[in-house]
């Protein structure tokens, strides 16, 4: 840890006067910054020594409170040295949070994270506490490896350490896969610390914010999906091993009714009803965001869900298809995606994606319907999963080379 320079200094606060009383302030010093506390004292202006920070000893009143001020120094000095051997950052505002209470009161960032992370249980879905959880391990290895401790004041938090963390985060290999994380997953990671600052600011546990001059900065990254060809080839293959067929039939499945592995693994024949057109439709919630979705249950859903009507896994577990782990189904989707000479980096989300766009925008789904089928609550969002491909943009320039011409 550098060499810091560090001073205690008492002041009035001449702004203050009230009935020729001015209030004594402990003046806080770690190299150019400072922050000041209140002595909870005051004084005459004539019986103070501006110069020595100190009252003139020139009554037994006085002689008294420059008792008190050295033991307010005294504290402050212990306060300082406790930050050093624990070799946490030193700044005004850490010694002033240490001042303000030892105990375990006292509001620390590992603390503030846990109460996150107990009282967002009930409004949290699963998949996004459990992404908290991660970055809750990516904070302790950085306490561990830049500050050499487990844990530190929330008063501490500045700029500085937002843009430490995101550099640690970029430089991080992941273990899983050597490789570092992509720009987007370290965004992530600040914005969930970001969220949870802002909670501390709420609750008056920190004054000021660190994120004030931090910038995010999100990559826009094109949504992948199957091709028409791609889809196809796929569908059209049929496996003997039993495990990949059934893989093959809920990704199927979910590209032609857009609904996200959680949901598919949620559905039961309760969720199959009559709908508008008195025709079958699947009506659900997403599990991500509880918003309402109902989707007309085309011809090859209906195939897929009628195939396993009778498994004795759904019936026992009161399901349209029988579980399996999302880990599982992403590994033998690989598998299928070699079988079938496809490239792309095939996960069941991609099946969402593919709905959006080959199956339902290419084939003149108006975005709005294909919005509302998504569960999305903005059309922006679905903007953003469902990109009209060429192939449509060219049909809907000849249609309109057609109608010029006609005119």
């Amino acid at each position: 840890m550098k060499n810091v320079t560090f001073g205690i200094h008492f002041v009035l606060k001449m702004n203050k006067i009230i009935n020729g009383l001015a209030p004594i302030y402990v003046r806080i010093t770690v190299d150019s910054k400072r922050c000041e506390i209140s002595a909870k004292r005051k004084i005459s202006v004539e019986n103070w020594n501006i110069g020595k920070g100190m009252a003139k000893p020139i009554s037994a009143e006085n002689k008294q409170l420059n008792s008190y001020l050295e033991q307010l120094r005294t504290m402050m000095v212990q306060h300082y040295q406790e930050l050093v051997i624990s070799k946490q950052e030193i700044t005004p505002e850490a010694i002033k949070n240490k001042f303000f209470g030892m105990n375990d009161s006292d509001m620390t960032l590992c603390k503030l994270i846990e109460y996150h992370n107990t009282n967002c249980k009930e409004t949290l879905r699963w998949g996004t506490l459990k992404n908290y959880f991660t970055t809750k391990k990516y904070i302790e290895l950085f306490l561990k490896e830049k500050y050499k401790t487990s844990d530190i004041y929330l008063a501490s938090l500045n700029y500085k350490f937002v843009a430490d963390f995101e550099l640690f985060l970029r430089k991080h290999t992941l273990i899983e896969n050597q490789r570092q994380m992509e720009n987007n997953t370290v965004m992530k990671h600040i914005e969930r610390l970001k969220k949870m600052i802002k909670m501390a600011i709420r609750y008056e546990w920190l004054e000021k914010d660190p994120f004030v001059a931090f910038q995010q900065k999100f990559l826009h990254v094109e949504r992948g999906y199957l091709t028409d060809d791609e889809l196809k080839r796929i569908e059209e293959k049929a496996f003997t091993i039993l495990r990949l067929q059934y893989v093959k039939d809920l990704f199927i499945f979910s590209c032609y009714t857009g609904l996200a592995y959680i949901d598919v693994m949620h559905l039961t024949p309760e969720h199959i009803q009559i709908g508008i057109d008195k025709e079958l439709w699947l009506i659900t919630s997403r599990e991500k965001t509880d918003t309402s979705v109902k989707i007309p249950i085309l011809p090859v859903a209906m195939e897929i869900i009628k195939k396993y009507r009778n498994d004795i896994k759904a019936q026992v577990q009161y399901r349209l298809f029988p579980n399996i782990a999302n880990q599982k189904l992403n590994s033998y989707l690989k598998e299928i995606a070699d079988i079938c000479g496809i490239t792309k980096n095939i996960t069941f989300h991609l099946a969402r994606h593919t709905f959006a766009t080959t199956v339902t925008l290419t084939n003149g789904v108006p975005i709005e319907t294909v919005s509302k089928m998504l569960g999305h609550t903005k059309i922006s969002t679905t903007q953003i999963y469902a990109k009209v491909i060429e192939k449509k943009v060219g049909e809907d320039m000849s249609k309109l080379k057609e109608k010029l011409s006609i005119k």
